[in-house]
């Protein structure tokens, strides 16, 4: 590797760790025992705050100023996204060089709307942690909304930040590894609980082992479907050929099984778990007993949980995958796609094969986000590391190594270039 690649996978490790410093900054004013001893509880390890503290890496756990990760940013991200596939002139702004920039301040500010209405929540929540009347709070509840606010704001406005630099200067996606790194950084306190029950004999072994098989076929699944993708053979013009002889010319036009990515499962966890922040900040029994309802370890919660995965994988296809685009790319390339008319009759073929892969993306990226969540609910298994979990720490693996290796070759087609053969 060359020291410019060098150079930005310590960026992007740098940021990470200070990503993972921000964790251990609790907001003042809270009686952190009393939020660990509420996570103790096998009751509250796997409601949406269980889901949190999972995402951010037991940040929850410490309440600190990271505590709400960087889940308000992309439950903006979700509302800015279907606003501008209902809005003609919102999408156009979004394609935009100049308007894109208004439209990320549009979702910074949006950001920053979640980001209040979640901490308010929190705040509530934590005074009715606990046996004492004040909860897990220390101080005068109006001075505390104020510093929770403030905190929390702050916290994810440092993400937003470190992720945008970690994508501009650093390797692969920020706001990804974010994710990414607050996930891995659970496993090890994970795995030492789970052989703490092994040993006081609560899971014999071969649960022990049925849970290890179950997350190594996960992950090979994974990867095999991620790796997956059609080749739509491409044919070009003789002349087009003869011009570019010296030049590679793609002969094939891959469409992946999966086009969305990690983003459906991301934008479904997101969309469900922030009504039930709110919900759970109520002091009112029935709205607590619905936002126990759609905790991530009910069935209603895996229900919506697929139907939304499906929905998001198909909308996000629709704006990954641009068959216009693609179908006037190749005409003006001199291509074709052999037995189709160029123009319509590309686009419509580009079309009816990306639908049938979505299909069955969408249907993998479902089944993976609840399937593995039944069979470890039937084990028994006290921590939340289910399908979604899995799918995000392997396809952001996956995506961040294809963007090293992409580096790579970009710098050795450079020095190609510059000293010849």
């Amino acid at each position: 590797m060359t020291r410019a690649i060098v150079n930005k996978i310590l960026i992007t490790l740098l940021f990470l760790f200070a990503y993972r410093v921000l964790a251990y900054i609790p907001i003042p004013g809270v009686d952190i025992e009393v939020i660990k001893e509420f996570f103790r509880s096998a009751n509250n390890s796997q409601n949406a705050l269980g889901l949190f503290n999972m995402f951010s890496g037991h940040a929850v756990e410490r309440l600190s100023i990271i505590s709400l990760g960087i889940m308000p940013y992309i439950t903006a991200s979700i509302v800015m996204e279907l606003l501008a596939a209902t809005f003609p002139n919102l999408a156009k702004m979004k394609k935009e060089r100049d308007g894109m920039q208004k439209y990320m301040q549009i979702v910074r500010y949006l950001t920053i709307v979640v980001t209040v209405v979640q901490a308010i929540s929190v705040s509530f929540l934590l005074r009715n942690m606990g046996n004492s009347g004040s909860g897990a709070i220390m101080i005068d509840m109006q001075s505390f909304i104020i510093i929770s606010i403030f905190s929390m704001l702050t916290g994810t406005m440092l993400l937003m930040w470190i992720g945008e630099q970690i994508t501009q200067r650093g390797i692969g996606n920020g706001i990804s590894l974010i994710i990414f790194s607050g996930i891995v950084s659970s496993i090890p306190s994970a795995i030492e609980g789970t052989f703490g029950l092994v040993n006081t004999g609560e899971i014999n072994y071969l649960v022990l082992i049925g849970i290890v098989l179950i997350i190594i076929f996960t992950v090979f699944a994974i990867i095999y479907v991620e790796l997956g993708e059609r080749r739509i053979p491409v044919s070009y013009a003789r002349k087009v050929v003869m011009q570019n002889q010296n030049k590679r010319i793609m002969n094939y036009i891959p469409i992946k099984i999966n086009l969305s990515g990690v983003i459906p499962p991301i934008f479904a966890s997101a969309l469900l778990v922030f009504p039930s922040t709110i919900l759970h900040a109520s002091s009112n029994e029935f709205l607590k007993s619905i936002a126990d309802f759609l905790g991530p370890d009910k069935y209603v919660y895996n229900i919506l949980m697929f139907l939304l995965v499906i929905f998001f994988a198909y909308f996000y296809a629709s704006i990954a995958f641009n068959s216009k685009d693609i179908a006037e790319n190749l005409k003006r390339q001199g291509g074709y796609i052999p037995g189709m008319r160029p123009g319509e009759g590309t686009v419509q073929f580009l079309n009816s094969v990306a639908g049938r892969l979505t299909l069955f993306g969408s249907l993998y990226l479902a089944l993976i986000s609840t399937l593995p969540w039944i069979l470890v609910k039937s084990m028994g298994v006290p921590f939340y590391f289910g399908g979604t979990a899995v799918l995000i720490v392997v396809q952001v693996a996956i995506d961040t190594m294809r963007k090293i290796e992409a580096q790579i070759y970009m710098s050795k087609y450079k020095t190609l270039s510059a000293v010849g053969f």
